[in-house]
C-alpha cells in the first residue's frame, strides 16, 4: 500500500538474472528490501506466466518439513490425499508455468534450497525468485546482493536539487508524508537528513521505522538521539511481522542466525569503525576462542549471512559492517567485557602497520602504503582516539600519531593530523622518544599549514627533549625542521647551514628516507639563492631517490628542479619536470606536490604569455589548496611573491568576464582532475566514451532525450513503438542510477563535452 521508491538499477540487474537463470536470489542485509524488491520484480513479470505469480512468505514458519505445505497452501492447491506434501507439490507443478517469489529463506535455508532443487529439476516451466540472507547454493542459482539505498555523504556538500538523487532521502520524504504531508527536506533540515538517512547506511526499514517517529520528534531531534537508535526506532507497522517493527528485533534475529563463532567475530569486528582487510580482522580478532586460521572461514559465512559486506576493487578485496550491525556488535563487546583488550590489539596492529610504512618508506612500495592508511583511515583514527583517552596509552598515541607522518602529509590529512598531534602534545608528559617524535612531526605539519608560531614553539620543545634524553638522531630532525621554518619565514641565510647539519647527522644515522626529504627542501631554498646550486642539489637527491626505488621525494625534486629552470628562463625544461611530477602524482596523490606542480605549470604558461591557460591552471591550482586547507602563502615569502606576480599577469591580459568563464567551466576541481588537466588528458572532463555502459540504441535514446524528445517523438524519430523506447528509458535509468530523464539529459550532455574536449 506503499509507493515503491528507486531500485532502478537492482531491478535492471535482476531482470537480466531471470534471463539466465531460473532460480534468482535476492540476497542482502535484514530490513534493506529483499521482499519488496521480490515482489515489485514479479508483478512486472506477471504477463510473461501463464498460470501466475505467486508469493510464498516462509517468515513465520519454524518446521522445516512443512514448506512444501506451505507453498502448497500459498498456491491454493486442494490437499484431501494422504500422499507426501513434496509429491503432491510436485505433480501440480510439472505441466504449469508459473513465478514463485519464496520469500524469507534464511531460517530454513537447507529444506528451502534441497526443495527448490527437486522442483526446477522436475517442473521445467516454474521460475522461482527467492530472498534470503545468504544464497540456496544449488548450482545454477544466480544472485543478486540487494545494497542499502543510495545515501549522501555527510563529508560532501549538498543542495536542495542535488538531494532528490538520494534513494533513501526520497524514501524518508515519501514515508514522513503520510505522516506529515507537508514534509519537505529544506535548507534548515538537509544537514540533518543527510546525517540520518548515511547514520542508518540507507536501510529502507530503518528510514521508515524512522519517518514514524516524525510523528513527535523533527528530523533534527532523531539525530541527536542516534546513538540510542535501537531504543528510538520502534514502531513500525503492526501489521508486519515481529521482527519488522522495531529496529533492535531485526538485528536480533540476524544474530539468532548465527552459530557462536560467528556472534563472537561479530562483535569483535565492531572495534572497525571503517572497512578492513582479512589480515586485519585475522591479527585484530583472532585470539582465545577464535583461532586466527579460522577467521576466515567465520568471515566468509557472515559476508554469506549479509551481516558483512565486501568492497571489491580489481584483486584488492575489503569488508565492511552497516553502522547498525557495527553497534549491536558493539554493545555484545561491551557486555562481554572485552572492549579494552579489542582496542589494545587493534591500535598495537596499526601502530605496528604504520612502523612499518615509515621503516619502508625509502621504497618502491610508498604508494601502496599510502593508499593502504587512506583505506584504514578510520580505524587508524579509532586506534590512535582510545589511545589519546586512556591515560595510561599516551606514549602509543605520540608513537602512533609520529608514524603517520606521511598519512597526514602526503596522504592529504593535514588538518586531522593536527588536531591529534596537538591534542597530545598539549596533555603533560615526560621526556620520551616517542613525544620527541610527536613534536618534530606537529612542527612539519604546522608549517605546511602556515602556523610558524605553534611550530617553532614544537621545535623548541623538540630540541628539549632531544637534549633530555642525549638523542643525536633526535635533535637533527629538529635541525631539519627549523631549517624549514627559517626558509618558510624568508630567511634563507639561516635555513641552508640547518639542512646541510641535518643531512649529515641523518646520513651518519643512515635515515636515507629523512635525507631525501632534507635534500630537495635544501635545493627549494637554493632556488631563491643559488639556482645551480639548486639544480645540482636536485640532480643529487634525484640520483639517490632512484637507486633505492623512491618516488616521493623524487616528485618533490622534479618540482624543485623545475622551479630552478623556470628561474633561468628555460621553460620548456621547467614544464617537463612538473609534468613528469604530477605523472608520479597520479598514484601517489599528493595533494601538496600537485598543487605546487600545477603552480609551475600556471606561471610556466605565463612566462610564455598564454594567460588562458595559465588561468586554467591557477584555478585547478587553487581548487587542490582549498581541498587540503593550506595556501601556497604558507611556502614562504618567495614562492608567495612568485605565485601573486603570475596572478597579477593573468588579470591584467585577461577581463575579469573572461576569468570569471573560465572559473566556471570547473566550479569543483579534485585532485584527480586537477592531475588530468594538467597532463592534458580530455578524460578529465568527461566519462570515456568507449566505456559508455549503454547499447547502441540505448545512446541513440539518451542523446535524443538529452535533446528534449518526448518517448512519442522520439519512437517516430527512430521508427520504433513507443513501448520500445519505454524499456529503453527504463534500462538507462537502470544502468546509470538515475531517477529521472533530467538526469539522463544532463549526463548526455557531459558526454558531449568529453567528445568536444577530446576533438
Amino acid at each position: 500500500m506503499t509507493s515503491f521508491v528507486g531500485r532502478r538499477r537492482e531491478l535492471a540487474d535482476a531482470k537480466a538474472r531471470m534471463a539466465e537463470s531460473r532460480l534468482v536470489t535476492l540476497t542482502g542485509p535484514g530490513g534493506v528490501g529483499k521482499t519488496r524488491l521480490a515482489l515489485e520484480l514479479a508483478d512486472r513479470s506477471r504477463k510473461a506466466f501463464r498460470d501466475g505469480v505467486w508469493d510464498v512468505g516462509l517468515a513465520s514458519l519454524e518446521d522445516e518439513a512443512s514448506v512444501a505445505s506451505v507453498i502448497l497452501g500459498a498456491l491454493s492447491v486442494p490437499d484431501q490425499s494422504a500422499r507426501p506434501a513434496v509429491e503432491k507439490l510436485l505433480d501440480y507443478l510439472r505441466e504449469r508455468e508459473l513465478l514463485v517469489v519464496l520469500d524469507n529463506c534464511e531460517h530454513l535455508l537447507q529444506a528451502a534450497a534441497e526443495l527448490t532443487a527437486r522442483i526446477l529439476q522436475e517442473a521445467q516451466g516454474v521460475r522461482i525468485i527467492a530472498t534470503s540472507r545468504e544464497p540456496l547454493g544449488i548450482a545454477g542459482e544466480r544472485v543478486c546482493l540487494i545494497p542499502p539505498l543510495a545515501v549522501p555523504s555527510p563529508a560532501e556538500e549538498h543542495t536542495l536539487e542535488s538531494l532528490e538523487q538520494f534513494e533513501a532521502v526520497n524514501l524518508l520524504i515519501d514515508r514522513a508524508r503520510s505522516i506529515i504531508p507537508d514534509f519537505a527536506v529544506t535548507a534548515e533540515n538537509a544537514p540533518a537528513v543527510v546525517q540520518l538517512c548515511s547514520s542508518l547506511d540507507g536501510i529502507p526499514l530503518a528510514i521508515e521505522l524512522a519517518a514514524a517517529r516524525l510523528r513527535s520528534l523533527s528530523v533534527t531531534q532523531m539525530v541527536e538521539r542516534l546513538e540510542r537508535r535501537f531504543q528510538l526506532f520502534t514502531g513500525g507497522d503492526r501489521a508486519g511481522l515481529p521482527r519488522q517493527q522495531t529496529l533492535r528485533a531485526l538485528v536480533d534475529w540476524s544474530y539468532e542466525l548465527c552459530n557462536p563463532a560467528e556472534q563472537l567475530l561479530w562483535a569483535r569486528l565492531s572495534v572497525f569503525p571503517g572497512s578492513f582487510d582479512l589480515e586485519s580482522a585475522e591479527r585484530v580478532c583472532g585470539f582465545g576462542e577464535l583461532d586466527p586460521l579460522e577467521v576466515i572461514d567465520v568471515l566468509d559465512r557472515l559476508v554469506a549471512k549479509s551481516i558483512v559486506l565486501i568492497q571489491r576493487t580489481g584483486e584488492h578485496v575489503r569488508y565492511r559492517q552497516l553502522m547498525t550491525m557495527r553497534e549491536y556488535g558493539g554493545e555484545l563487546l561491551a557486555r562481554g567485557g572485552g572492549y579494552p583488550l579489542l582496542k589494545r590489539r587493534q591500535r598495537d596492529y596499526y601502530l605496528q602497520r604504520s612502523a612499518d610504512m615509515v621503516a619502508g618508506w625509502c621504497g618502491p612500495t610508498q604508494a601502496r602504503a599510502l593508499a593502504a592508511m587512506r583505506d584504514d583511515h578510520a580505524n587508524l583514527i579509532s586506534a590512535l582516539e582510545w589511545s589519546v583517552n586512556s591515560p595510561e596509552e599516551q606514549p602509543a598515541a605520540a608513537g602512533l600519531a609520529s608514524l603517520l607522518r606521511y598519512h597526514w602529509i602526503a596522504g592529504g590529512f593535514l588538518s586531522v593530523g593536527r588536531r591529534w598531534l596537538d591534542r597530545i602534545l598539549t596533555q603533560p608528559g615526560d621526556h620520551s622518544p616517542e613525544r620527541g617524535a610527536a613534536q618534530w612531526v606537529a612542527a612539519w605539519v604546522a608549517l605546511i599549514q602556515g602556523d610558524r608560531d605553534a611550530a617553532a614553539a614544537y621545535l623548541d620543545a623538540c630540541e628539549e627533549t632531544a637534549a633530555a634524553l642525549n638523542d643525536g638522531v633526535l635533535a637533527a630532525h629538529a635541525s631539519h625542521w627549523r631549517a624549514l621554518h627559517r626558509y618558510f619565514s624568508g630567511n634563507l641565510a639561516e635555513s641552508v647551514p640547518l639542512y646541510e647539519s641535518a643531512i649529515a647527522a641523518q646520513r651518519k644515522a643512515g635515515d636515507t628516507a629523512s635525507v631525501l626529504t632534507a635534500l630537495f627542501q635544501l635545493a627549494l631554498a637554493q632556488a631563491y639563492g643559488d639556482v645551480n646550486d639548486g639544480l645540482a642539489t636536485c640532480r643529487q637527491s634525484m640520483e639517490l631517490s632512484s637507486r633505492h626505488g623512491e618516488r616521493w621525494s623524487h616528485a618533490y625534486s622534479l618540482w624543485v628542479s623545475g622551479l630552478c629552470h623556470w628561474r633561468l628562463g628555460q621553460y620548456a625544461e621547467a614544464r617537463q619536470a612538473a609534468l613528469e611530477a604530477l605523472q608520479i602524482q597520479q598514484e601517489f596523490k599528493d595533494a601538496i606536490c600537485t598543487a605546487l606542480s600545477i603552480e609551475l605549470l600556471s606561471w610556466t604558461a605565463v612566462s610564455e604569455s598564454q594567460f588562458e591557460l595559465a588561468a586554467e591552471l591557477g584555478n585547478a591550482a587553487s581548487g587542490v589548496w582549498t581541498g587540503l586547507g593550506t595556501t601556497i602563502d604558507a611556502f614562504g615569502p618567495h614562492l608567495k611573491a612568485d605565485s601573486l606576480r603570475a596572478s597579477a599577469a593573468v588579470r591584467k591580459h585577461l577581463s575579469p568576464r573572461r576569468l570569471a568563464e573560465l572559473a566556471a567551466t570547473r566550479p569543483r576541481v579534485t585532485k584527480v582532475d586537477a592531475i588530468s588537466l594538467a597532463l592534458g588528458s580530455p578524460s578529465a572532463a568527461a566519462p570515456d566514451e568507449t566505456k559508455s555502459p549503454l547499447t547502441p540504441r540505448e545512446s541513440e535514446v539518451a542523446r535524443l532525450v538529452g535533446e528534449g524528445l518526448s518517448n512519442r517523438s522520439i519512437a517516430q524519430t527512430l521508427v520504433i513503438s513507443p513501448r520500445t523506447v519505454d524499456g529503453h528509458v527504463e534500462n538507462i535509468l537502470g544502468k546509470l542510477g538515475f531517477n529521472s530523464r533530467a538526469q539522463i539529459a544532463a549526463w548526455e550532455a557531459s558526454q558531449m563535452r568529453g567528445k568536444h574536449h577530446a576533438s
